[in-house]
């Protein structure tokens, strides 16, 4: 598996993350054999939230590591906080801490690798967060911090306080989905793709030396569902084929690697329980495109060069 370096940190982690969110789809049995399948793979980054199946997929991961405790010294765990499902969002400190034990006794762990801060909350006091990170490193429950779906600003308004530096900033970013790129290409122009959404966040990122981890690499619109297939885009999915038969792989691995080959160094993010699937996603490590078939996917992703 491929490395990256993670955030400003002296370490490296898979450039390929295995997200949870569904582990509560599968069977006890399936989960156990799902996560020895992506260790065996060198996939040993898991991303999970408080959130995900109310509870259950970190449930469930912890219950496997309580079977296996050894595991633990081989993986990074990541958890989430900070949504409360269809009433608000809350980084309080109450809240944080909260949260943090919950995750520690679900999944079974003394301590996060990572704790993420799921989604901005404009009631957020950066103050009171500085004091709840220190508490919690000290503490020994995190090791590192990171946020999601944060604009420049936001994060310049946390940094001004926090002690940790911010390793990660989970953004959504696909073929079809590519906001933080067309605002960069699409300069002053009066199109939908030159509207800056995000404060120029993959820029800003690269700048401060923080990890873009990239949710969603193969959905387009909001969960609205998978581009490879879709009858919505033929014209990309001609190319994904094209390119899958060059490389002698399939269109997730070019969907994926098209991520993987911007020079950000990001981190994807994928959503698969199925082992064949996670390896098809890991195989995009060993393929780089070429500039001009990045840009060919680009435009077939239904995007414009100016």
């Amino acid at each position: 598996m491929k490395t990256i370096q993670f955030g400003s940190k002296k370490m490296r982690v898979p450039a390929v993350a295995v997200g949870c969110m569904r582990l509560n789809q599968l069977s006890y049995e399936q989960a156990e054999e799902f996560i020895q399948q992506a260790l065996e793979l060198d996939a040993t980054f898991f991303d999970h939230a408080d959130i995900y199946g109310d509870g259950e997929c970190e449930r469930i991961f912890g219950k496997i590591l309580g079977c296996h405790p050894s595991m633990r010294e081989q993986m990074m765990i990541q958890s989430k906080c900070g949504i409360v499902p269809g009433k608000m969002y809350d980084l309080s400190r109450q809240h944080i801490v909260e949260s943090v034990d919950a995750s520690l006794q679900r999944l079974q762990t003394e301590y996060l690798d990572v704790l993420v801060l799921h989604r901005p909350d404009t009631l957020m006091d950066p103050e009171e967060i500085a004091y709840t990170f220190d508490y919690l490193q000290k503490s020994g429950k995190v090791r590192n911090f990171g946020v999601s779906n944060m604009n420049p600003m936001q994060i310049e308004l946390l940094l001004r306080y926090v002690r940790q530096p911010i390793c990660v900033n989970q953004m959504q970013l696909s073929i079809t989905n590519s906001n933080m790129i067309s605002g960069q290409l699409e300069v002053n122009m009066e199109t939908p793709g030159g509207v800056n959404r995000d404060g120029y966040i993959l820029d800003y990122c690269r700048s401060h030396s923080i990890t873009i981890q990239t949710w969603s690499p193969f959905q387009y619109g909001m969960f609205e569902g998978c581009f490879i297939g879709s009858e919505k885009y033929p014209e990309l999915n001609q190319v994904l084929s094209e390119l899958a038969d060059k490389y002698g792989v399939n269109e997730t691995t070019i969907a994926a690697a098209w991520i993987l080959r911007h020079p950000a160094k990001m981190q994807l993010l994928t959503g698969t329980t199925n082992g064949t699937h996670l390896r098809e996603v890991i195989a995009a490590t060993q393929i780089s495109l070429t500039r001009e078939e990045w840009y060919q996917l680009y435009l077939a992703g239904g995007h414009i060069l100016p």
